[in-house]
């Protein structure tokens, strides 16, 4: 997958990706305080305490899928499309990483 767009260079993709992951961060780390303390230890009985464990209870994972909608966002504001890349074989058969 690789955001496209027809007039955009290489540089200018990978700038402006760079630009909208640095700004999707800081404003999700704005309310990253709030997601942190969501799952709370349960006191079953005096002395025994069970803490939540698990995927889901993930303090940070708030904040990462909100960075990924807000670069995602971001890019498309800016005229970008996420497509599938294909990328083709060298013809002596090495990976030579192009599209």
């Amino acid at each position: 997958m690789a955001w496209v767009k027809p007039d955009a260079g290489a540089d200018q993709v990978r700038s402006d990706e760079q630009a909208c992951r640095l700004a999707a961060a800081r404003e999700a780390s704005y309310h990253g305080y709030w997601y942190q303390h969501r799952m709370q230890p349960v006191v079953v009985a005096p002395g025994q305490v069970i803490w939540p464990s698990g995927a889901f209870v993930d303090p940070y994972a708030q904040q990462f899928l909100d960075e990924n909608r807000l670069a995602q966002f971001c890019m498309e504001s800016k005229g970008y499309e996420l497509k599938e890349v294909t990328i083709q074989p060298s013809p002596g058969g090495t990976a030579s990483g192009k599209p």
